[in-house]
This record gives C-alpha cells, structure tokens and sequence, in this order.
C-alpha cells in the first residue's frame, strides 16, 4: 500500500481545511485508515480514524465536533476535514493504513504498517 497526503497549507484560527490521502492498492477497502499528525517538537499523535466500510469512526478527544474523517473505497482515498482550527491543530499529517495487528488500539502508531509522506498544517494565531 502507497499513500499519498495532500491539502495542508497556511490557514487562521478558526478556518478550514481538508486533508486528502490517496491509497495505491487493492486491499484499500478492507483496511483501517488513521490520521496521526506530528507538532513541532512533539511526538506523533492519534488524530482519527475509520473502519473499512466507513461504518465505525473514532477521533481524538481534542479534535472531536471540529474534524471529520471519511473515505471513499471507490475512489481509494481518504479524507479529514478539519473546521475551527485552532493554532495547536498546527502540526505535519500524516495518513496510515493499517497493517493487521487487530491487537493493537486504533490510536497506537504501531498498528498502522503504511504511511504516506506528511502534508504541513500551519494555523496562524
């Protein structure tokens, strides 16, 4: 699996932007599809994520009623729309496919085995 992010950009507080990932492969469908973003200086967190069938979704407790994660098998992508950005959104993304390792929670980095290659969100205060 491939994974390609895109639609980070410069943006103010309280605006909106909407993160794509385009996903090489056949298996996109039956996968687990996360969102993780990186803040300067800081570790790589769980953002959301969504089941295969788009039937379950989860997010993190900070981006919960601002962020919505959707995808489109059809289409093999992934998106996060994010409103009300708030300078602490401000971080690289990156998009995850998992790789199988039902044991592991959805917002443990380590579950997902593919990643795309991070698109920049700067949210001007």
């Amino acid at each position: 699996v491939q994974l390609q992010a895109s639609g980070g950009g410069l943006v103010q507080t309280g605006g909106s932007l909407r993160l794509s990932c385009a996903a090489s492969g056949r298996t996109f469908s039956s996968r687990l599809m996360g969102w993780f973003r990186q803040p300067p200086g800081k570790d790589r967190e769980f953002v959301a994520a969504i089941t295969g069938n788009g039937g379950v979704l989860s997010y993190a407790d900070s981006v919960k009623g601002r962020f919505t994660i959707s995808r489109d098998n059809a289409k093999n992508t992934v998106t996060l729309q994010m409103n009300s950005l708030k300078p602490e959104d401000t971080a690289v993304y990156y998009c995850a496919a998992d790789r199988g390792a039902s044991g592991l929670a959805w917002s443990s980095p380590v579950r997902y085995g593919y990643w795309g290659q991070g698109t920049l969100v700067t949210v001007s205060s």
